[in-house]
C-alpha cells in the first residue's frame, strides 16, 4: 500500500514539473514573439536603418538633426533604446540624424547649369547668395561662369554662395534706320532687312504731312538696338469712311492667278500686338476671308511666299464696302 502511494506521489510530482515546464516554455515562446532585440543603428544610413527596423516590426522616429564630424551626412548619430535592448514590437526607436561636418570643402560649380548648381548647394546645406549675370562668348546661357567662395576652400554649412551666370553671347546690335516718310510696307521691309521686329502701329491724321507714310518711330533713328527689338510706328492716314459699330470687319485677300499654290501668312497688328490669323497654302485665284477688329490702330499684313505684299489699315470700312464683300464671299 505504501508502494502505491509512493508511485502516486511521484506521478503527481512529475505532472507538476511537466505542467510548470510547459507553462514557462509557452510563456517564453509568447514573450519571444512579442519582443525583439534592437540592432546597432549608429553609423548606418537612415534608409538602411528604416528597412531593418521595419523588418523587425519597429518604428523609426527622427528626433532631430545635428552636425557631426565623425558620422557621415544622413547617417544615424544616436539611437534610443540602445543596441541589444529588448523591446516590444511596434515600439518607436528614436534616432538623431547626422548633418555631416559643420564645415565642408566648397564644391566646384563652374561650368554647370545654374539649376544643377542650386541642387548641389541645397544638398550641402548652402544657401543662395547673389546671382549676377553677364554676357559671355564662351559660356552657354545659364552656365555658371564663376563663384564666391572659390572651389576647394572651407565653408560653414548654412553660409551662402554668390554665383555669376552667363546670359549667352552678346546680342547683335543694329543702328536704328530712318523710317520717316516711307510707306508702311517699305518701312516693314527695312526692319526685316536689319532683323528688327514690328511693334505697335498707330494712326494719326495730319494735313501738314504726306498721307500713308511713317511720321514717327520708336526707338528713334540712330539708336543702337539689339536683334529682334520691336519698333513702334506711327502712320499718317486719312479717314476713308466711318467705323462700323460691330467692332469686327470682314476682309479678304485674293491670291493672283498662276500655276502653283502660294504660302499666305496673314497677321493683324491691333491693340499693340501682332496676331497670326491665317497661315495656309492657297490655290491661285482663290480669295481668303477673315474677320479682324475695326480699330483706328489696326493694320493687316499679308505675306505671300515670305514676301510682304499688303499692309493696309482696317480702321475704316463703310457699310457699302461690307455689303460688297459679303456678296463676293457668297459668290
Amino acid at each position: 500500500m505504501g508502494r502505491f502511494f509512493k508511485i502516486v506521489a511521484l506521478f503527481g510530482v512529475f505532472l507538476g514539473v511537466a505542467g510548470a515546464s510547459g507553462y514557462f516554455t509557452l510563456r517564453f515562446i509568447i514573450k519571444s514573439e512579442d519582443t525583439v532585440v534592437v540592432p546597432e543603428l549608429v553609423g548606418k544610413n537612415v534608409v538602411y536603418s528604416l528597412d531593418i527596423l521595419t523588418d523587425l516590426g519597429l518604428n523609426i522616429k527622427v528626433s532631430g538633426f545635428e552636425y557631426r564630424s565623425d558620422v557621415p551626412k544622413n547617417h544615424v548619430a544616436y539611437q534610443e533604446p540602445g543596441p541589444g535592448s529588448e523591446v516590444k514590437k511596434d515600439r518607436d526607436v528614436r534616432i538623431i540624424v547626422s548633418k555631416g561636418p559643420k564645415t565642408l570643402v566648397v564644391p566646384n560649380l563652374v561650368g554647370m547649369d545654374i539649376r544643377q548648381a542650386y541642387i548641389i548647394m541645397e544638398e550641402n546645406d548652402l544657401s543662395r547668395g547673389v546671382l549676377s549675370r553677364t554676357f559671355s562668348e564662351q559660356a552657354a546661357t545659364d552656365e555658371v561662369i564663376s563663384q564666391t567662395p572659390r572651389p576647394g576652400t572651407l565653408l560653414t554649412r548654412g553660409d551662402s554662395m554668390d554665383l555669376l551666370a552667363s546670359l549667352g553671347r552678346w546680342p547683335v546690335t543694329y543702328e536704328m534706320p530712318y523710317l520717316h516718310g516711307l510707306a508702311l510696307e517699305d518701312a516693314i521691309f527695312v526692319l526685316e532687312e536689319v532683323h528688327l521686329g514690328l511693334g505697335r502701329i498707330r494712326s494719326v491724321e495730319r494735313s501738314d504731312l504726306p498721307k500713308d507714310v511713317v511720321v514717327e518711330q520708336h526707338p528713334p533713328s540712330g539708336y543702337q538696338a539689339a536683334s529682334g527689338t520691336l519698333v513702334n510706328l506711327t502712320v499718317n492716314r486719312a479717314e476713308k469712311g466711318r467705323v462700323l459699330d460691330q467692332g469686327l470687319g470682314l476682309f479678304h485677300h485674293r491670291v493672283p492667278e498662276g500655276f502653283l499654290r502660294k504660302h499666305v501668312w496673314i497677321r493683324v497688328n491691333a491693340f499693340g500686338m501682332l496676331y497670326d490669323l491665317r497661315d495656309v497654302f492657297v490655290r491661285p485665284g482663290k480669295r481668303i476671308w477673315f474677320l479682324a477688329p475695326q480699330d483706328p490702330e489696326t493694320t493687316v499684313l499679308v505675306y505671300q511666299d515670305s514676301e510682304l505684299v499688303l499692309s493696309d489699315s482696317l480702321s475704316y470700312r463703310s457699310h457699302t464696302d461690307l455689303l460688297r464683300d459679303l456678296e463676293l464671299a457668297r459668290n
